[in-house]
């Protein structure tokens, strides 16, 4: 049985591959994260598997590649965590850390949710189903972040729509929030592994 994953002392989930992205700076309080954010992204647009995400994550990407690329000229983003679409997770940024994902949002009458929130990209576009795979990784992962910051709750996870509505539209209508808060329902009741 695989062990679940959890956040080590320097905050990176244990069991994702490591590409620390330069895109990232100090939170304002460290401590202070009570917020996770969900994300859909494809590098070019609907294009799946191009490796082109960490790529941008990482300031590397070559805008000559697409003609869609053009517009991320100068664009600097990142997230916590990047799922691809076989559940593979690999984290650019340690949680204490504030990566730039969010943009312009808010939640709970708070400003710039990248101060508090944790970003999570899912590889995938609004209109395409998320696989099974990042179904159960996120799950773990929100397990994890659950256990690590018991400030966070399901209540507390949200897409980008809802931070940034109006200006953002993903994860989107294929991403399936009732499946995601019943896996997450079944993963506290069972508890966390002893260790």
């Amino acid at each position: 049985m695989e062990e679940r994953p959890h956040i080590d002392g320097g905050q990176w989930l244990t069991g994702a591959l490591v590409r620390p992205s330069p895109n990232c700076n100090d939170r304002p309080r460290e401590d202070d994260i009570g917020l996770v954010v969900i994300h859909g992204i494809t590098v070019p647009p609907g294009r799946f598997g191009t490796g082109l995400v960490e790529a941008l994550f990482l300031n590397t990407l070559d805008l000559t590649l697409h003609a869609a690329l053009a517009d991320l000229e100068g664009v600097r983003v990142s997230a916590h965590l990047f799922i691809d679409r076989g559940g593979v997770a690999t984290q650019f940024v340690p949680f204490h850390r504030r990566a730039w994902h969010a943009g312009v949002s808010s939640f709970g009458g708070r400003e710039n949710c990248n101060d508090f929130a944790i970003g999570i990209e899912l590889e995938g576009t609004d209109d395409s189903p998320y696989e099974h795979a990042q179904y159960e990784r996120l799950t773990g992962v929100l397990q994890a972040l659950f256990l690590r910051y018991p400030q966070l709750s399901p209540s507390r996870v949200v897409g980008h729509a809802e931070v940034a509505p109006g200006r953002k539209t993903d994860p989107g209508p294929a991403f399936d929030w009732q499946r995601l808060m019943a896996a997450i329902a079944t993963s506290r009741l069972s508890g966390p592994t002893p260790g």
